[in-house]
Formats: structure tokens, C-alpha cells, sequence
């Protein structure tokens, strides 16, 4: 078992915890944050979109690591815009969908 399927597993537990609406701690920048500005989010449902991007970087990375990184041609843009179109998603969506509906 080569180290990069130890990562697409830990990438693939990770985002089942975090699709399961637990494991907040685990959001970069979200466990720095002030209990005034925690109070912004809706925390089960970041945790659940932070853990679709998640999945769907694991499947990027597992589809990459099952062709050794040697894509064929029609899916070498998968790596670094499949992963950047992820990110941006994600951020989009922490910033809109999942702010608070009862803020004060």
C-alpha cells in the first residue's frame, strides 16, 4: 500500500465525520474564531459542505493516485482545476449558505 492511499483514506474518514455534521475542530479558521463570530455560522452545516469538498477532493485524489499521476490526457485538468474549482466552491459557500439564519 503506497502513502498516497493512506492519505485518500484519511481524506475519506475526515470527510464522513465532517458530513456527519461533527468534527468543527477540524475547519481551518473556523476553531480560531470568537464565540461571537462562531455564532455567524450555522456549524452543523459548514462542517457537512466543508466535508463535500472534501469528498469530492478524496475522489479528485484517489482517481489521480489510481493512474499513479499519470492521467490521460483528457482528465489532466482534473488535478489542478478539479481542486481549485473545489476550494473556491467550498469558500463561497461557507461565506453564503452557511452563515446563520438567527444571527442577532
Amino acid at each position: 500500500m503506497s502513502w498516497i492511499w493512506i492519505v485518500v483514506a484519511v481524506c475519506a474518514i475526515l470527510s464522513v465525520v465532517l458530513l456527519f455534521g461533527k468534527g468543527s475542530f477540524l475547519i481551518a479558521g473556523y476553531n480560531m474564531l470568537s464565540k461571537e463570530r462562531k455564532a455567524q455560522y450555522d456549524e452543523k452545516r459548514l462542517c457537512r459542505v466543508v466535508g463535500g469538498g472534501l469528498g469530492v477532493i478524496t475522489v479528485i485524489l484517489g482517481t489521480a493516485a489510481l493512474f499513479d499521476f499519470e492521467l490521460p490526457s483528457a482528465l489532466s485538468w482534473m488535478i489542478p482545476w478539479g481542486l481549485f474549482a473545489t476550494v473556491a466552491v467550498v469558500m463561497v459557500l461557507a461565506e453564503t449558505v452557511c452563515k446563520a439564519t438567527n444571527t442577532k
